[in-house]
């Protein structure tokens, strides 16, 4: 873990290029349970276990990356897909589920920790709407969708395990102006914004450009990064409540982006239930 001195972005960079990224205690449980049962310990098993986890498969793609074959052609995002190239023996020994995010953040930052299992949770949210939607949509790449939705604000979770003490920093400055921007409040504190950190991050890891563009707001033009970028946006709005002052917004342009109208989106994401709830 970096010093709280070494705040520059080439050094975070270069720390989260080589860093063991942690994984959830989910996780590990859930694969801890397949390796005892090798009957059903399989590549998409497997999959299953890690898909719902974005630290884990960002290790995942990441070593892939960084020990992609020459004679590879094509890149590789889906998870079961990167089991199957890499075999299961590989998978398990070179892509450890381990350290957990609670060794890397100790007994102390227990207030960390919450917001780190609410922003991963909040991903999981998002890779959902954006798979729903991409297949309402015929898009032939609803997988990449899911993981880039996933794998959208990788940057928060690892700041939250490696600098808990700046994030929750960041927190209180939210909480004291309810006006105030994340990246003004993230700049003021790191001296960069942690969506700069990620677009180093990702090129620094050569993750694949597919997964790269899909996870670019600057992108919106394109379909399937809206539809990952709206997905996003809900998952973000919705966890604050769904009287969210945003929502109605989010609604209109989801409806646009699906051909529907905007009580029809309420209605495909719930928000019609749990508002009569």
């Amino acid at each position: 873990m970096l010093p709280q001195k070494q705040r520059k972005l080439s050094e975070w960079v270069g720390f989260l290029t080589t860093a063991e990224i942690p994984v959830l205690k989910q996780t590990v449980r859930n694969l801890a349970v397949l390796e005892q049962d090798e009957q059903h310990l399989n590549a998409r098993s497997i999959a299953h276990a890690v898909k719902h986890d974005p630290l884990m498969t960002v290790k995942l793609l990441r070593y892939l990356q960084q020990h992609k074959h020459r004679n590879q052609e094509h890149d590789v995002v889906e998870v079961e897909q990167i089991i199957m190239m890499l075999g299961l023996e590989t998978t398990l020994n070179k892509v450890p589920a381990k350290p957990l995010v609670e060794e890397i953040l100790g007994r102390n930052n227990m207030n960390a920790l919450v917001y780190l299992l609410k922003t991963a949770h909040r991903a999981n949210i998002a890779s959902s709407y954006a798979f729903d939607w991409a297949v309402r949509l015929h898009n032939l790449h609803f997988e990449e969708i899911r993981v880039a939705a996933l794998l959208h604000d990788i940057t928060e979770i690892l700041m939250w395990c490696f600098a808990p003490n700046e994030m929750l920093q960041i927190k209180s400055l939210q909480k004291q102006d309810k006006t105030i921007r994340s990246a003004t409040a993230q700049e003021s504190i790191f001296g960069f914004t942690l969506n700069q950190l990620q677009h180093e991050l990702v090129v620094r890891w050569k993750l694949p450009q597919l997964l790269i563009t899909l996870m670019d707001d600057s992108c919106s033009a394109l379909q399937r990064v809206r539809n990952v970028t709206l997905a996003v946006n809900l998952a973000r709005h919705s966890a604050n409540g769904w009287d969210d002052a945003a929502l109605p917004d989010d609604y209109e342009d989801i409806a646009k982006l699906l051909h529907l109208q905007a009580g029809e989106v309420m209605t495909i994401v719930g928000a019609n239930k749990r508002h009569e709830g």
